[in-house]
């Protein structure tokens, strides 16, 4: 077994002696690279974020900007990092020449003032500088879109980048400002050639182990001879425990990069979608093809999450307050389990068993999600939260329904944040389905919808509010779509 590496702004480097829960943000700043800095140490401010290269979605490499204060450096095992410091252009001695676009654009239209979010925010970017189907439209009203620029910057880039003291006007227009990367230019280059390919991982300090393996046969068979492991993809939310609750595990089995788990297929009955596909993966690769999911997407957390983040483990932790599973419960979504016995397909209603907990037997692993068609035509998700993105919703309301000819034939509704698990909205379903979708009908469900799940009062939101908030959602889509068949 070839010894771990990492390439960090072009330069190969050893990961040993770091420890298999040291992050990639530690294991930078340990050797000198503080441009990467700590804020949250939970994935919320951005200030820690890096490039990393991976397979792309329009060309062979991406550069895609990730926090590196959740990922384990040992998950870097052969890939290539760019922090702020390697933006730059240098001369052979190493000595910086010249400022980066972004940079340049970021200095000069006052971007920053203490300065510790700023690499942070060069980042992500440049990573948007850096994507491949970005364009310009010169012909666009800012003022009628202030997300998107007249250079094809989409402001949600820097969603899950926090300031403190600039101010983000600058900071949008220094993003507006920036141009098309230069023909000569070396990370755009880059992108023309294939990322690094998946290595096989077991690297061991101190008595714990990250490993990955790389094929699925390889993950379940380690699975079943170590039931104690840890399994993680994006380590969006291991990384937390890591840092937050100084969680350790004897052993990390990373299944993120197992092609078997990357695959996403539109068959002629339903969509299938890997369970390790990051959410920005899966958003561009679907490109708007499933409504509700598109709508979903832009309130998952941030873009330096969806980045990092998977379906499979977002349902793999349980929790009830996942933004995922209420859109896939009112997709009626399946999930496929697989472990060193086989695979089983099971619906995602019948999934959740009870708080974080799930039929998914130990050294089960989920390999992909399958969501049928044909699609039902009215849909709608609901995230209410204290902030319109980046943050953990206090109810989230997907609705999928099929009206023909003012009835509704067909409701499935996706709760979550009202119970111990994600629920699907059985009783109001029923009170709809079959019945003229009109005023009555709704105010009649609205009362059921309330009703729904066992909503309990927390520092987010009380229990009475939850329960207001689903009836309102129905409200909400009645007026939504009343609205779109008028005009």
């Amino acid at each position: 077994m070839v010894a771990a590496r990492i390439t960090v702004n072009g330069k190969e480097t050893p990961i040993s002696p770091a420890t298999p829960h040291t992050t990639v943000l530690d294991f930078l700043r340990e050797r000198g690279l503080t441009g990467t800095k700590e804020g949250c140490a939970e994935g919320e401010c951005g200030a820690c974020s890096v490039l990393v290269a991976r397979p792309g979605v329009n060309k062979p490499t991406d550069w895609v900007a990730v926090n590196a204060c959740l990922l384990p450096v040992a998950g870097l095992d052969g890939q290539e990092v760019i922090t702020s410091e390697g933006l730059a252009t240098v001369d052979e001695s190493g000595t910086p020449t010249a400022l980066h676009p972004v940079q340049e654009e970021m200095a000069v239209r006052g971007g920053s003032q203490c300065g510790y979010c700023t690499p942070g925010f060069i980042c992500s970017m440049a990573s948007e500088y850096y994507r491949s189907d970005r364009c310009t439209h010169a012909d666009s009203d800012d003022a009628a879109d202030p997300e998107h620029g007249p250079n094809g910057f989409d402001l949600h880039a820097l969603s899950g980048n926090l300031c403190r003291c600039t101010g983000y006007r600058p900071i949008r227009d220094a993003a507006f400002a920036v141009g098309m990367p230069a023909e000569d230019d070396a990370m755009a280059q880059r992108r023309e050639q294939p990322a690094p390919e998946a290595v096989a991982t077991e690297y061991t300090q101190d008595d714990s182990s990250f490993l990955r393996p790389s094929t699925l046969a390889d993950a379940v068979r380690l699975l079943r001879e170590r039931p104690d492991a840890v399994v993680v993809a994006g380590s969006t939310d291991w990384g937390v425990e890591v840092n937050i609750r100084a969680r350790r595990a004897n052993c990390v089995v990373a299944v993120d990069r197992l092609p078997e788990l990357r695959e996403l297929r539109v068959e002629s009955d339903y969509i299938e979608i890997g369970a390790a596909l990051t959410l920005t993966e899966i958003e561009r690769n679907l490109d708007g093809s499933v409504p509700l999911l598109a709508e979903l997407f832009p309130q998952f957390a941030s873009r330096l999450i969806r980045n990092s983040a998977t379906f499979g483990g977002n349902l793999g932790t349980g929790s009830p307050i996942g933004d995922s599973p209420p859109v896939l419960l009112a997709l009626e979504a399946s999930l496929v389990l697989t472990d060193a016995a086989g695979e089983r397909e099971v619906p995602l209603a019948d999934y959740f068993t009870g708080y974080r907990q799930s039929v998914r037997r130990p050294g089960e692993l989920i390999r992909s999600v399958r969501v049928p068609l044909p699609l039902s035509k009215v849909t709608a998700f609901h995230k209410i939260a204290k902030r319109r993105f980046d943050d953990i919703s206090s109810v989230a309301v997907a609705f999928a329904l099929d009206i023909e000819d003012g009835v509704v034939r067909k409701a499935r509704i996706g709760l979550g944040g009202v119970a111990a698990t994600p629920i699907r909205a059985l009783t109001t379903e029923a009170a709809l389905e079959g019945k003229p979708w009109s005023t009555e009908t709704v105010d009649a469900a609205a009362r059921v919808l309330r009703g729904e799940g066992t909503p309990m009062s927390d520092h987010r939101a009380s229990s009475l509010y939850r329960s207001a908030m689903l009836g309102q959602s129905l409200h909400k889509l009645y007026a939504q779509t009343t609205e779109a068949v008028s005009s």
